[in-house]
């Protein structure tokens, strides 16, 4: 199976007169389709290394490939470009619109990137949120959702723009276990029907042995990496 992600040699160092190396010549490498997790404690690095997979950082030193391109030098028109297009992000925070629909927050990306809003990309978004199990809350002003169906809204508009990759941080870290569990099958069922990979940062061990490769950081490093 073909690489989609590659990194090499990435460290990321802060500072210039007092400077703080936070990661340490990571080289990981995920395939197309695949369902990863990175986990680590508070402080060792990982959302640092959500944030240089999904471009909304540069490292200090390395190189970051997605679909084979080397991301490192284009501008920053060029990365966003390549971010809306190829990832979809979750994070712990749905960060929906509160005066939009679950059907309009969905949009919302597409509009983004200048894409006009036919009958065609409506009925794909209305698939979506089929897909998450939200038919009967599409026309629901976000405020007016639960926490665990706002959540769910927001992986169908990481998915509206059909990346190849989706980035969760914490998804799951506001909702009670039952929540919990129900979004982890979400994402397996996202990754096994459409075949989107996914790389999940969470703080719990749990969580992550429903992955299918456990990445842990530790002080900036690859302290394991287990494929099952």
């Amino acid at each position: 199976m073909n690489n989609i992600l590659e990194l090499k040699n990435i460290d990321k160092i802060y500072g210039t007169d007092i400077k703080t190396q936070v990661l340490y010549d990571i080289n990981l490498s995920f395939e197309q389709g695949s369902f990863n997790s990175i986990i680590g404690q508070s402080g060792s690095g990982k959302s640092t290394l959500l944030n240089i997979i999904g471009t909304l950082d540069k490292p200090t030193s390395g190189e970051v490939l997605i679909d084979n391109n080397n991301v490192g030098n284009m501008s920053n028109n060029k990365l966003a470009a390549i971010r809306n297009r190829m990832i979809g992000f979750v994070f712990q925070f749905h960060y929906l619109l509160p005066e939009f629909t679950a059907l309009e927050n969905v949009l919302m990306p597409y509009e983004i990137k200048g894409g006009k809003i036919t009958k065609e990309i409506v009925k794909k978004a209305e698939e979506y949120l089929s897909l998450v199990g939200l038919d009967n809350v599409k026309n629901n002003l976000a405020t007016k959702m639960s926490g665990g169906q706002q959540q769910r809204t927001a992986i169908a508009r990481a998915l509206i723009n059909e990346p190849k990759i989706i980035l969760a941080d914490e998804p799951t870290g506001n909702l009670d276990s039952d929540s919990t569990e129900n979004i982890y099958e979400l994402l397996r069922k996202i990754n096994q029907e459409i075949g989107t990979t996914f790389i999940i940062i969470t703080h719990d061990r749990k969580i992550a042995e429903k992955t299918d490769r456990i990445i842990e950081i530790k002080d900036g490093r690859i302290n394991l990496d287990i494929r099952k």
